[in-house]
């Protein structure tokens, strides 16, 4: 039994195998014996089922992937980290998003934690691009996720929820990891003590004004004690609208009756006091089904912690379709599989795929015409890195320019 003070893999066990099932040490066992672990094979990675209502997905977690498999005597190709993909092309045709090609003892091991970083980095990015698709480009959307994932992997969590369109992060490492600042508001911890030794809410808000540095925010928390429209007033009052950015709603559901008219309320208030430029951030269980009737409302920003915590993983396998036996390689796969190996090709306009045989002609796209351009990519070769991963703002705009062609 392992005695660590917390439950968690590290860099060491997980690049070891201890993350992986157990079948495959028992298959390597019986290869090596059998000598028949340095079999050439051609594997895919294919998307088994993407959660219920999701067209596409954006692919994550491939950073990860390329640093597990570097070294290795194989070869990769992969999509680009960022961009969106199916589960079948426009013919019906399971997508390949991965191929490795190589000795299959040299990776076999690998298997579960190349589609544990897969399943879950693109879980992460897609729900947040679906949130930021609804919400549009110009609404402030904070990852408050930290405190809803094991702490583990909630600097991986943050990363993928930026990428996929997120504007900050709370999480101190996934910022880190980010090369940006940390973003977040106040806890309801902090007004408790203020009010209950200090008197009052006023000296709160005044704290925070007084001793945070200038670049952060003056996002002031408004319904801990009274009604929203109250503590909102005061606390820009106390304040002055100069200094503050907005006012932030994390009503209780006991007591939010309609959220939406909370926010037409204190939106109105303030308008109607000479602060019609003060924001409103909500936050509390907002989800792609509620945030763009709080926009209607009012809302500008909001702090979205569970839906993308807890998102639903995108279901990666990963299969052989091809085996080389005396130098030549045989299609070859098992049932509800597309055998051989295989191309995919985007319509950049269009947005559609379509899988080819590797030895097929290039296609053209089946509703414009047009050209359509190569989507899989070198990832390694001879055990190199060979894929330039774009810097995280770059990679968020890719997907925000993405999502401006597609529909949910």
């Amino acid at each position: 039994m392992i005695k660590r003070p917390f439950l968690y893999a590290n860099y060491e066990d997980i690049k070891s195998g201890k993350t992986t099932d157990i079948y495959f040490i028992r298959t390597m066992r019986i290869l090596n014996e059998e000598k028949l672990s340095n079999t050439e094979v051609y594997m895919e990675l294919t998307v088994s089922s993407m959660p219920e209502n999701y067209n596409w997905a954006i692919l994550g977690g491939l950073r990860d992937v390329a640093n597990l498999l570097k070294g290795l005597p194989i070869s990769v190709d992969a999509i680009p980290e960022g961009t969106v993909f199916y589960k079948k092309d426009f013919y019906g045709i399971k997508e390949p998003i991965m191929t490795i090609t190589g000795p299959y003892g040299k990776f076999a091991l690998y298997e579960t934690p190349i589609l544990g970083f897969l399943a879950m980095g693109s879980g992460i990015a897609t729900k947040a691009a679906r949130i930021r698709k609804i919400a549009g480009r110009n609404t402030l959307i904070i990852s408050f996720g930290a405190r809803r994932t094991h702490p583990a992997i909630s600097p991986f969590n943050s990363f993928y929820a930026y990428i996929g369109g997120c504007n900050g992060v709370s999480c101190i490492l996934g910022a880190e990891f980010l090369g940006k600042n940390p973003v977040g508001t106040m806890p309801h911890s902090l007004i408790i003590i203020f009010k209950n030794i200090r008197g009052s809410e006023e000296e709160a808000w005044k704290a925070f004004d007084r001793i945070m540095p200038k670049n952060v925010p003056r996002i002031f928390l408004t319904d801990t004690y009274t009604d929203e429209v109250d503590e909102s007033l005061r606390a820009v009052i106390s304040i002055g609208k100069e200094k503050t950015w907005g006012v932030r709603l994390d009503t209780p559901s006991s007591r939010r009756g309609s959220f939406t008219d909370i926010i037409r309320e204190v939106k109105w208030k303030l308008k109607a006091n000479g602060f019609e430029n003060v924001k409103i951030f909500v936050s509390g269980g907002i989800d792609e089904d509620s945030i763009l009737g709080l926009i209607e409302a009012g809302a500008s920003g909001f702090g979205i912690g569970s839906a993308i915590a807890s998102a639903k993983i995108i279901d990666i396998a990963m299969d052989i379709t091809s085996i080389k036996k005396d130098g030549k390689w045989i299609p070859t796969a098992k049932r509800g599989k597309f055998s051989g190996r295989k191309k995919v090709y985007r319509c950049m306009k269009c947005m559609i795929d379509v899988v080819r045989l590797e030895d097929e002609t290039r296609p053209r796209c089946p509703k414009c015409g047009g050209k359509m351009e190569e989507l899989l990519k070198p990832l390694i070769r001879n055990g190199r890195i060979v894929m330039e991963f774009p810097s995280p703002d770059e990679e968020r705009e890719y997907v925000l320019n993405q999502l401006e062609k597609i529909s949910l």
